[in-house]
């Protein structure tokens, strides 16, 4: 699917989510549940979703998509990645295109406060280098 939707398309950028997980915080009712017991007998508990958790990356890659839903045409998602693609529309060129793609989903992941692992991201590039 996020293949398909990506064919014919010539500037491409792939944006990796930090520690995805830990961006959910969890319900407060939830928090008594996740308590584990450190070795000074005190009691830890997760105030953001933990990795591990059964449906934890269901839940995550539930939440992502739900956030970049209305942008899935060039910003298609899966799980902790976010693969912008653009081509040429009318007067503007495949970068102009692109860059308005771009500011789309930075503004969406401005405003869910996600944040990006630029150390993995790809911007502006040809291809995507698997």
């Amino acid at each position: 699917m996020v293949l398909d939707s990506m064919s014919g398309s010539v500037v491409y950028s792939a944006i990796d989510l930090t520690d995805g997980f830990y961006q959910i915080l969890m319900r407060e009712s939830d928090i008594p549940l996740t308590a584990v017991s450190t070795p000074s007998g005190m009691l830890w508990e997760w105030l953001v979703m933990p990795q591990g958790l059964k449906n934890a990356p269901a839940t995550f890659n539930r939440m992502v998509s739900h956030m970049f839903r209305p942008l899935r045409d060039f910003a298609p998602s899966y799980f902790d990645d976010i693969f912008v693609h653009s081509r040429a529309e009318g007067d503007l060129s495949a970068v102009e295109v692109h860059v308005r793609h771009l500011r789309q989903v930075f503004q969406v992941m401005r405003e869910n406060k996600l944040y990006a692992n630029l150390k993995k991201c790809v911007f502006c590039a040809p291809e995507i280098p698997v």
